[in-house]
């Protein structure tokens, strides 16, 4: 009885093989001297083997074959050209697919309960405060604790000098990552960068030679229908290949800021994010981001970050540190059909401009609200993320084309765009260089702050106080594990007095994360130092 319920949760099949490898070992031990008679063959290993297996030189039942003639040798030549194109595609990607486990770090904590702020050595060597410190062991202050978190991913080396592209939820939050090759070599990274607004991390590793870089397609050129191939390390499982079709274009799924996602039915599983989505000549056309699903695994439907748009933020992040994005200033929304019919429009197509800011690039050209952008630089403009796209990677140094329906006519207009300000960071609800007006988001720290008002200033019993107020702190980000929470005033950033928006940020420019920032906050009628660090 035990047995049988063992076969029914799965042991079934195990069951069968040892009872069939058991049973032919008996057979064969009891009659070794008539397998020619009874028809046995030998094995590869020079056994005897209980299987006439007819591998097509022998017949040991003298079975005849299908004929040729039944079989479609047309389809059977067009799958097997197919079988070797999969082939091919997945041993020119592999040798540059890597996995990455994130690990957490140790930073030193402070004396006393787990999670307090470790003293600044800024505090600590400043001859007012130096006198506070008297007494207390430099060891005292250094227990390490950890930081971070651990998790695991994919990446493909773009560069044979070590630069691998991958997503930035692969790394984030890490203390440090650990590259495995496909040749085995392991390797801690030496740096990486990322932008959160596309999901896309660069990460660099300082190897010995060159190393196998992949061959970069155009995801441009990639049409609905077309062959791809997913790899990476799903679950764990190294060097893993799927196959599937491009499903869809730009899409948009609510996920991150910029997204322009290519769909597949290509199997992508948790560890393969960060990994490669190459078309048949084995060229990387989108690194694997997401997966939408009602069980946490692979349901059918894939996103991949087109390989232009991931290039392009990669380019900058290897060059600059950072992404640098241009703006128009204007705040859009989609066209529907209502408001296709109100303007006129031919088609459900465009992206409604809803308002033009003052002094922006937008309010230069003459681009007014109620305008309907239908083209960019030729590029025709189906909905408002295509326009943020074109936008933010047009060059600043020249006059763009764009043209919109105005009173249902076309206008045609020159504009100079401008690189983005921190403060006009646009969400992914489908605005371009616009906020509310209120709130500044500095997405590396992680927090959104606003100018301290009278009004605020009196409702967090801070009356006569100048500084920013947090606004908003994401979740996991530096601020969030710096203790930084929202209502709390910065007042101070280094040794910088900060009484406006302007100020924070003009403080931050030099200031680096890894090194850790001081801020002197105000909470609860009290202040203290803080240090953010990533």
């Amino acid at each position: 009885m035990k047995c049988t319920r063992k076969a029914k949760t799965g042991w079934l099949g195990l069951g069968v093989i040892v009872t069939a490898v058991a049973t032919g070992a008996m057979f064969l031990g009891g009659v070794p001297s008539e397998s020619q008679a009874t028809g046995l063959t030998t094995s590869t290993s020079g056994m005897p083997s209980a299987i006439g297996w007819n591998t097509g030189d022998s017949n040991p039942h003298n079975v005849q074959p299908v004929a040729l003639a039944e079989v479609d040798t047309a389809s059977k030549r067009h799958a097997n050209s197919l079988s070797r194109a999969f082939r091919d595609a997945a041993t020119a990607v592999m040798p540059s697919v890597v996995t990455i486990q994130s690990l957490p770090g140790e930073v030193p904590a402070s004396r006393g309960e787990a999670g307090e702020q470790q003293i600044p050595e800024e505090l600590r060597n400043n001859p007012f405060f130096k006198r506070f410190f008297e007494g207390i062991p430099e060891g005292s202050l250094r227990n390490p604790r950890p930081r971070g978190k651990a998790g695991a991913g994919s990446g493909v080396i773009v560069d044979s000098s070590g630069i691998i592209l991958t997503n930035n939820h692969v790394v984030d939050g890490a203390g440090k990552l650990i590259v495995k090759l496909h040749d085995g070599r392991e390797f801690e990274a030496a740096e990486w960068k990322t932008d959160p607004m596309t999901d896309i991390a660069i990460v660099r590793i300082k190897a010995e030679g060159d190393l196998p870089s992949a061959k970069i397609g155009d995801s441009d050129e990639m049409l609905v229908g077309d062959w791809v191939l997913a790899a990476g390390a799903p679950f764990g499982l190294k060097e893993t290949v799927t196959a599937g079709i491009v499903s869809a274009k730009s899409r948009g799924i609510g996920i991150t800021d910029r997204e322009d996602f290519i769909q597949t039915d290509a199997a992508i599983n948790p560890g393969n994010s960060g990994g490669p989505l190459v078309n048949l000549d084995g060229e990387v056309i989108g690194i694997n981001t997401a997966i939408s699903t009602t069980s946490g695994g692979y349901q059918g439907v894939g996103f991949a970050v087109p390989i232009n748009l991931a290039r392009w933020v990669g380019d900058q992040l290897v060059s600059n540190g950072t992404v640098q994005r241009a703006f128009l200033g204007v705040g859009i929304q989609p066209v529907t059909s209502v408001l296709s019919e109100t303007f006129g429009l031919e088609s459900v197509k465009g992206a409604v401009v809803t308002e033009v800011r003052e002094g922006t690039p937008a309010a230069k050209a003459g681009l007014q609200a109620g305008d309907v952008v239908i083209r960019f630089d030729g590029l025709d403009i189906s909905q408002p993320r295509h326009l943020q796209a074109a936008v933010e990677r047009a060059a600043m140094d020249k006059p763009h084309d764009i043209v919109v329906i105005r009173d249902g006519k076309e206008v045609a207009l020159k504009v100079n765009v401008a690189t983005m300000p921190d403060n006009l960071l646009a969400s992914n609800s489908g605005s371009n260089g616009v906020t509310d007006g209120t709130s500044s988001r500095f997405n590396d720290v992680g927090l959104e702050v606003a100018g301290l008002t009278d009004d605020v200033a009196e409702q967090l019993n801070i009356a006569g106080e100048s500084g920013v107020v947090i606004t908003a702190v994401k979740p996991d980000s530096p601020a969030a594990k710096a203790g930084l929470q929202e209502s709390m005033v910065i007042t101070r950033v280094g040794k910088s007095t900060v009484a406006t928006v302007d100020d924070f940020r003009k403080a931050m420019e030099d200031k680096s994360l890894k090194d850790g920032v001081l801020m002197l906050v105000k909470a609860g009628g009290s202040s203290r130092f803080i240090v953010v660090k990533n």
